[in-house]
């Protein structure tokens, strides 16, 4: 029976004739480039990428990628145009999804979940989980938060090198997981080890790799299915599996549903939050003299919080299907297309954010940024997201701690996730 399972999460795929060819340069025709290659952002080459394509194709057709056809957005205005109809362009799993990789191709990430939804549907899975992030309900969490981030600083080692992004970004945001799921403590690790694999959109191209995915989402699968039952035969609490469990929403929800809505809230607070958490102290090294401003006013912490989500933009893109025929910038969509709106160079436009490329501490637009997605599919955690990431800040200072970089950081091979495999750090008191 397990063995059937995992079959159903890893078999169907319809693989391309797709040959992938050299990564784009300066000397690639514009109707060539291709920025969905994971290894550009493996090797931390997207920048000049999306850098050409918003200075001469905003608005561009890609007709031959590993993901098949489709418009490729990489300015501000289009995608939150884009973003602000979806009436018109769809994020529904049955018309395709919300990422490059058509869901309906491969039945391992073809799972229901809110995002993947529209309305009506999507607004009443989505509410299901908004008590949970209500202000109210942040307010009691802030309390916990610090303090587990307080006793996590002060338990690093002081002058040797450790992995920041696994003793750092990991803990905090699988333990604030763990806390929100009421999730069994000593298997944390698992929520980053099966977030990892659902949001990896290079495993669809390695037929190995889609096979040991679908292995992974079946254990996930049948491990949040026992969690779900057992609140589900519980009275109402206030973790997150509760309520979605007690939803009238997802009363009736079967194993994939169950998998889909749970799995979205992991990469949703796991993966963003863990790489912006991890991209603070990149840019802190990266900028030494805008780290010495914030090392020496603490107020300039809210705009360090929203410049590293601009920066980072840890879910790089998001996608939507056209659901009829409709004219972006002169350009002619057809019903069916695919739609990818790269919000990672978005964050980077010339016309909105002046030197886009520096993490500035005074820049006051800095809030528009896009980070978190725009419209109704806007991440329904971000202010969670923003709470951790502006606790990190205000702690290591209060701490008076540096985080100084000591050795090559290791990218995420994914144009999904934008983050680090590891980050080799040393703390040093100011």
């Amino acid at each position: 029976m397990a063995d059937e399972g995992a079959e159903q999460f890893g078999k169907g795929f319809v693989a391309t004739d797709y040959v992938p060819g050299p990564l784009p340069t300066d000397d690639t025709p514009i109707e060539d480039v291709d920025p969905s290659r994971p290894e550009l952002f493996g090797r931390d080459l997207w920048q000049p990428v999306f850098r050409r394509l918003r200075r001469e194709a905003p608005i561009h057709w890609v007709q031959d990628s590993a993901y098949g056809p489709y418009w490729c957005l990489s300015t501000y205005d289009p995608l939150v145009e884009v973003s602000e109809k979806p009436e018109v362009f769809s994020s529904s799993f049955r018309n395709g999804g919300f990422n490059i990789q058509d869901m309906s191709s491969d039945p391992a990430v073809a799972i229901p979940m809110f995002i993947a939804l529209d309305d009506p549907e999507h607004a009443a899975q989505r509410r299901s989980v908004a008590p949970a992030l209500a202000p109210t309900e942040l307010k009691r969490l802030e309390a916990e938060v610090r303090r587990r981030t307080a006793e996590l600083l002060d338990g690093l080692p002081r002058g040797e090198d450790f992995d920041w992004v696994d003793q750092v970004s990991i803990e905090l945001t699988t333990g604030l997981l763990a806390l929100l799921f009421d999730f069994p403590w000593d298997d944390r690790r698992k929520l980053t080890f099966w977030s990892d694999w659902m949001g990896d959109t290079a495993a669809a191209l390695d037929p190995v790799r889609r096979e040991q995915r679908g292995k992974v989402l079946f254990e996930a699968a049948a491990y949040f299915t026992q969690l779900w039952m057992t609140r589900k035969a519980a009275e109402p609490a206030r973790d997150m599996i509760s309520m979605m469990a007690h939803s009238d929403a997802l009363e009736g929800a079967d194993q994939r549903q169950i998998l889909g809505n749970i799995m979205l809230l992991i990469v949703g607070g796991n993966d963003t939050t863990r790489n912006a958490m991890s991209g603070a102290a990149w840019f802190m090294n990266r900028f030494p003299e805008a780290r010495a401003e914030l090392e020496a006013d603490s107020s300039l912490i809210g705009t360090a919080v929203t410049e590293t989500l601009r920066m980072q933009s840890p879910l790089p893109h998001m996608r939507r299907t056209a659901m009829e025929n409709y004219d972006l910038g002169g350009y002619k969509f057809r019903k069916g297309d695919k739609v990818v709106m790269w919000h990672i160079s978005a964050n980077r436009d010339e016309s909105v954010f002046t030197d886009p490329d520096d993490w500035n501490l005074h820049r006051e637009n800095s809030r528009r940024h896009l980070a978190f997605g725009h419209g109704i599919h806007r991440c329904v955690g971000s202010r969670l997201g923003e709470m951790q990431l502006r606790i990190m800040f205000e702690e290591l200072a209060a701490r008076r701690l540096r985080v100084e970089q000591t050795d090559e950081a290791g990218f995420v091979e994914s144009n999904f996730l934008h983050g680090f495999k590891k980050l080799p750090v040393r703390l040093r008191g100011l």
